[in-house]
């Protein structure tokens, strides 16, 4: 790739930014394919329990987290961020099918670590290249627009899955094995994209491009407050959980699952938009409000009904996602951003694990409504302890 990548002027996300946002579309719907089906594949499959079960994202978030911090050092290398990625790509449309063919449970275990390994790969150097793709006041639609395709590749992923079994009564080995397709076609846009990317139209000497103006550089704490915000939500399995505490038929569960990434699809960009109108600061701290309401919701309301709250996360996710990204952007600069965006993506993971066994071990004890309103009230402080730490006067934390 050039050095130097070029910033785009105007008001148009440039072909790269939608090009990774096609990657992610298909790279979701081939993960989403599969990791519905991996709880049946080795219980049932492969006779393992529930210990497996829990190894299986344990491991790979682990895993997961080394790897991006060291993807996020090289990726300063702006040579080296094209390979992470198509690399990152590459070792998850690989590993995901061979999962079809295992034998035992750690087999499935071991596989679903290097399907992370690839995650960690390429997530920092992909978020580095869209941050460096755009002008700055550009920053929340760009990542807004990715994570709404990344969404709108969930959504299909299952129904896709879903659709195989019912029409051809295949079983989920097979469905496995035909994730192999979204991903390879991932592999192939992601390159395709990149390549743009490194040959941009028109002259390529940095005198004529237009400069990048970096917006006001966060402190780190307000990162650190990213983190803490991370380590209170709850577990994504154990509100669906609550889902089936209300009454919810079983089958109804992966509807409101596919429901809820509906949402997410089509507040990603809004919320991005609202980024770059309102400052990610503020957005953040509206997403973690909505959070708070959800969450407090879920623990009051009773009957199936109730449940209808799940889909508000889909606001939640349109208000932190990407003005998150934006935030790490500017932290630091242009020259560290890929080790930002490392330290981002791995402190974000590790912190959620205590967090979400804390959470987890509440509602085993006390239920959902306790650990469910814990959360809330725990966000809600944290919002309004944020709200005074950055400052809410026009131009702070945006």
């Amino acid at each position: 790739m050039a050095d130097t990548p070029p910033v785009s002027g105007g008001t148009r996300l440039p072909p790269v930014v939608r090009g990774l946002g096609a990657v992610s579309f298909f790279n979701d719907l081939a993960s989403e394919m599969v990791y519905p089906l991996l709880p049946q594949l080795i219980t049932r499959g492969l006779g393992a329990g529930a210990l497996a079960l829990g190894a299986l994202d344990g491991v790979a978030d682990a895993v997961s987290a080394v790897v991006k911090l060291a993807a996020g050092w090289l990726s300063d290398r702006p040579a080296w961020r094209q390979p992470l990625i198509v690399f990152g790509y590459l070792t998850a449309a690989v590993t995901r099918p061979l999962m079809a063919i295992t034998g035992a449970a750690w087999q499935v275990v071991g596989l679903r670590a290097a399907d992370r390994v690839g995650k960690g790969a390429r997530n920092p150097p992909r978020d580095a290249v869209i941050a460096d793709a755009v002008d700055p006041s550009l920053r929340g639609r760009a990542f807004g627009f990715h994570r709404a395709m990344d969404h709108a590749g969930a959504t299909v992923g299952p129904l896709v899955a879903g659709g195989l079994m019912a029409a051809f009564a295949v079983r989920a080995e097979t469905v496995i094995l035909w994730s192999i397709v979204p991903g390879v076609l991932a592999v192939v846009v992601a390159m395709v994209a990149l390549r743009r990317f490194a040959r941009p139209d028109g002259a390529t000497d940095q005198s004529t491009r237009p400069p990048q103006v970096e917006g006001h550089a966060p402190r780190p704490v307000v990162v650190a407050l990213i983190f803490l915000f991370a380590g209170l939500r709850m577990p994504e399995a154990l509100f669906l959980l609550r889902l089936q505490d209300l009454g919810i038929a079983a089958p109804l569960v992966p509807v409101m699952w596919a429901a809820l990434h509906v949402v997410r699809t089509g507040a990603s960009y809004p919320g991005g938009w609202l980024s770059d109108r309102l400052g990610p600061a503020r957005t953040m701290l509206l997403g973690w409000v909505a959070y708070a309401g959800v969450s407090g919701g879920m623990a009051v309301v009773t009957g199936p009904w109730g449940g209808l709250w799940l889909l508000g996360l889909g606001l939640v996710s349109a208000c932190t996602e990407s003005p998150e990204r934006a935030l790490v952007a500017a932290w630091g600069g242009k020259k560290a951003r890929g080790r930002r965006f490392g330290v981002y993506h791995a402190g974000t993971g590790v912190v959620a694990l205590p967090g979400g066994l804390a959470l987890g071990a509440i509602y085993q004890w006390a239920g959902g409504p306790m650990a469910l309103g814990v959360s809330a009230v725990a966000v809600l402080g944290l919002a309004v302890a944020a709200a005074a730490v950055i400052g809410l006067r026009p131009g702070s934390g945006s």
